[in-house]
């Protein structure tokens, strides 16, 4: 069951689906147990001609009960879900791979820092909706936006993070099956909402090397340009 959700390719897609399969039959059983017990009051307590209506307080113990579950169900739930959250959100894996990500509509900027590893400097490279990185490495992801909220989010990576205007906030994925993944934007900002996607390409370690030469040839490791450079992808 639940074989619409798209192919996990990340090191901890296991464990979310896990949740959200958890969460998805508890909330299956809710329903059908409310549903049956619709359908049983309604033939039961249907009219009958003759029949008289009575009238209940309610019952106490009976509504302690059936507050009391739901309460300790959700509570279950969160401590169930606390290491999951701490490993995406708290316990980010040391990496070389870093990429700024800068949300805007209705487009994804995607900045890299270039041979130096620096930020803000001037072998930064800055593309279009378009992330190229190795296949089996954490990379670590610094999300920003220009405008209004977005959300970056990597279905097949089980990653998803809002991108707040005023605000830089950290997270990591890897993706551990080289391929071509779609980024859609998952928060509606705006009319272009539905166009706003990029796309991530997860590369064999030969495949990156190449690329990254192809980006920075050895030459502009020695002679930076005065400004960024700044391209546009198509796609």
């Amino acid at each position: 069951m639940l074989h619409w959700l798209p192919e996990d390719v990340s090191p901890y897609g296991a464990g979310i689906d896990g949740l959200f399969r958890l969460i998805y039959y508890i909330t299956a059983t809710a329903f059908l147990v409310v549903t049956i017990l619709m359908l049983v009051f309604l033939v039961l307590y249907r009219y009958r001609e003759g029949r008289r209506a009575t009238y209940t307080h309610g019952n106490t113990t009976l509504e302690i009960v059936w507050t009391i579950i739901p309460a300790v169900v959700f509570m279950w739930l969160g401590f169930a879900s606390k290491s999951k959250w701490e490993m995406l959100k708290v316990s980010i894996p040391a990496t070389d791979t870093v990429i700024r990500v800068t949300a805007k509509q209705f487009n994804w900027e995607i900045l890299y820092p270039g041979p130096d590893g620096q930020f803000d400097t001037a072998d930064d490279k800055q593309v279009d909706n378009e992330i190229h990185v190795p296949v089996s490495t954490p990379v670590r992801v610094m999300l920003r936006s220009k405008d209004v909220i977005h959300s970056f989010f990597l279905p097949n990576l089980r990653f998803k993070q809002d991108a707040v205007p005023g605000r830089e906030i950290q997270g990591w994925f890897q993706g551990n099956k080289p391929g071509r993944y779609e980024i859609p934007c998952a928060e509606l900002c705006g009319f272009g909402h539905s166009g706003m996607k990029g796309w991530l390409h997860v590369q064999s370690a030969e495949e990156y090397q190449q690329w990254f030469k192809e980006q920075w040839p050895p030459t502009s490791a020695i002679a930076h340009a005065d400004t960024p450079v700044r391209t546009t992808s198509d796609e």
